[in-house]
């Protein structure tokens, strides 16, 4: 399989991050839609994408495409696919689905079909009429979306979000894909100052930090993909050793995460040793009162508490005025904030700029952005 066809996923609202991304590792984008990234790529690609991508999801391998009516329609189609040329003979598969307003409404009995297929067809190219399953797993999706049938096979196996350093995540952790999303929608590079002054379990700080510094990711984990016996592991040595390689050992970084909870700051520093960015922020139990700007210029993304999600109103409403009062005057600098309250504008009296729907989880959320003047 000399090119294939690839795609990440991503949470609503954070493909515009995904395909920058793509696009700044050198790949065109032959196409994108709702929470999904296409390139043409091969083995050597799937292995880069998965360690690389900071706000995907996962990485897909499109198999085939197709309208499908039927379950006849479906079953025959599938089995046309030459699903032998990535799962062998002792590949252990299963098939994951959904469906949106198509004829086939039946997520189950699409499953069903399609691993009935898959089998016929892999039954026909090895001569068998029995497979052990005992060899490198395969997760298969079928995909309904207005009648068309996307199967695809996941490269990922957990999802990329999985970083492998968070250790023990705080109540209503952010996912580290978006996190690493939400600094990327911002102005924040490597030469400026970040703040989070309500950082839970440290997502947002060392999100950034691996970013400035150039860490891939996927360097701490594991991948499906990794155990395909198509996948040369030299094609693994050469990408891992190109990751470590990139990484901006030198950088100085001016990055500080503060919360209320102790254990929280705990957490942070076990987490951000972990990732390899120890030395690169600094982590603090300060109370958001408490916290006293100097600089003229920064940058702040905070995930703050809200009322669908944590604690009661009147705390939370009087840690909006808080943050109103600690930067009203500090035009200088960007503040950015993700948030299900509708209501956090009404006490953060500063008038955002742009506001962009994100999810967090299966909560919608916004992510308002005030910009500041420009550093000097």
């Amino acid at each position: 399989m000399d090119e294939l066809r690839l795609y990440a996923t991503s949470t609503f609202g954070l493909e515009l991050t995904v395909k920058n991304q793509l696009k700044d590792m050198g790949y065109e984008i032959t196409s994108s839609s709702d929470g999904k990234v296409e390139i043409n790529g091969n083995f050597k690609d799937i292995a880069r994408l998965n360690l690389w991508l900071r706000s995907a999801d996962r990485v897909f391998i499109k198999m085939g495409e197709f309208k499908a009516l039927t379950f006849e329609e479906l079953f025959e189609k599938t089995k046309e696919i030459p699903w032998e040329n990535l799962i062998t003979k002792d590949g252990k598969f299963t098939v994951n689905g959904k469906s949106v307003d198509s004829t086939l409404f039946s997520v189950r009995s699409c499953q069903s079909i399609v691993k009935k297929a898959i089998v016929e067809r892999l039954k026909d190219k090895y001569k068998k009429e029995w497979f052990e399953e005992t060899g490198p797993e395969y997760t298969v999706q079928i995909s309904m979306l207005r009648d068309i049938a996307t199967l695809s096979i996941d490269t990922s196996g957990k999802g990329l979000n999985k970083r492998g350093y968070r250790e023990a995540p705080v109540v209503a952790s952010l996912k580290e894909t978006l996190g690493a999303g939400l600094v990327m929608l911002s102005y924040y590079n490597k030469e400026r100052t970040l703040l989070d002054p309500l950082c839970g379990s440290g997502t947002i700080p060392i999100e950034a930090a691996m970013i400035a510094k150039n860490i891939a990711p996927g360097l701490n984990r594991d991948f499906a993909c990794k155990h395909w016996p198509q996948i040369d592991k030299d094609i693994w040595k050469i990408a891992y050793q190109e990751a470590y390689d990139l990484i901006d050992r030198d950088i100085k970084l001016d990055i500080t995460g503060s919360d209320i909870d102790e254990e929280a700051i705990k957490c942070c520093l076990k987490n951000a040793k972990n990732a390899g960015v120890e030395k690169d922020i600094t982590f603090k139990v300060q109370a958001l009162n408490d916290i006293w700007i100097d600089k003229q210029y920064g940058i702040v993304i905070t995930n703050p508490p809200y009322g669908e999600r944590i604690g009661d109103y009147p705390t939370l409403n009087r840690l909006y005025l808080d943050m109103d009062k600690i930067f009203k005057k500090k035009k200088g600098w960007s503040i950015y904030v993700i948030t299900g309250d509708l209501k956090f504008s009404s006490f953060f009296k500063r008038h955002y700029d742009r506001e962009r729907k994100l999810y967090n989880g299966n909560m919608q959320v916004r992510y308002l952005q005030f910009y500041g003047e420009k550093p000097q």
